[in-house]
């Protein structure tokens, strides 16, 4: 036995493919199979009160390649593990930076011819930002019923994608009760965040909602959720016997990029100087309410 001891990749060697190849090999395997059987699967439609909910062949690709990682049915099934490992979910990992990159460019060519339409929704993009407080002031008393403490507020903050974790992480530390509610909601947006939008984007339009708001709610600042609920709610739309001839996909789609840009750049302000000072203000009231000692 050797015992030659395992080198961690490093960060920056993450894309080399230096005697690397079976990983990315093994790790295409997967996507093009994921993705083939979610085509397989097709989009499935169902009706719902007036409307139509619509699953698409991406959530169904999502849902195989979850059951596949080591984690899933990889910690059941050894011959799983050795096709999609930890090796294979860390190149992953870092190819979805280049495909959203992809992606983006994809999304800002579909807002281009758009773009009056875009800019007439005037501050509502920037306003719109407003409506992520509902997450904390909904989430926080919940979580605080459920018995979570200084971790509600971390992890009710927002969706909690990267810049939140660098927020919590600068005031708290990452270690902190805080930073563990954070890493909390980020890990499992990590693993269920994409399909629940992509569903939530198909149910948008039984809010009886214009699609121009749901697809600026489609832009909460995670390319990978945006898309799939964008995607969701433009097929959503095509199909809508109110909306097919009102609102086009590209249109839902345009103001979907936008939003996320805007939520990229003004979200961390928001969360910082609005978010986090409600969010204890209102965890310090209720304090007394759902626990008897002092919190």
């Amino acid at each position: 036995m050797s015992n030659e001891k395992k080198v961690p990749v490093a960060e920056e060697d993450v894309y080399s493919t230096e005697g690397r190849w079976p990983v990315f090999i093994k790790l295409m395997a997967v996507t093009g199979v994921a993705a083939a059987l979610g085509e397989l699967v097709g989009t499935v439609k169902f009706p719902v009160g007036p409307g139509n909910v619509i699953l698409l062949p991406m959530i169904f690709a999502m849902i195989f390649a979850v059951l596949v990682t080591p984690d899933a049915l990889g910690s059941k099934i050894k011959a799983l593990k050795e096709i999609c490992g930890e090796k294979e979910v860390k190149l992953s990992e870092s190819m979805l930076t280049l495909v959203l990159i992809i992606l983006g460019i994809k999304l800002g060519m579909s807002a281009g011819p758009n773009i009056e339409k875009v800019l007439a929704a005037g501050p509502a993009l920037i306003l719109q930002e407003l409506g992520n407080l509902g997450t904390m002031v909904i989430g926080l008393p919940i979580a605080m019923l459920l018995g979570m403490r200084r971790e509600a507020v971390g992890s009710t903050l927002s969706i909690c994608r990267e810049p939140t974790l660098g927020l919590i992480g600068e005031i708290y530390g990452i270690d902190s009760p805080e930073g563990l509610g954070v890493m909390g909601t980020y890990m499992v947006g990590n693993l269920f965040g994409t399909i629940f939008f992509g569903l939530l984007g198909s149910f948008g339009l039984l809010t009886g909602i214009h699609p121009y708001a749901l697809g600026m709610a489609c832009g909460m600042g995670s390319g990978s959720m945006m898309t799939a609920a964008s995607q969701a709610l433009a097929a959503s739309v095509t199909v809508s016997p109110v909306w097919a001839n009102l609102v086009t996909a590209d249109e839902v789609l345009a103001f979907a990029a936008t939003s996320n840009i805007c939520t990229n750049v003004d979200g961390l302000y928001m969360e910082f100087l609005i978010a986090l000072p409600v969010a204890n203000f209102l965890y310090k009231k209720l304090s007394p309410v759902f626990f008897k000692d002092k919190a």
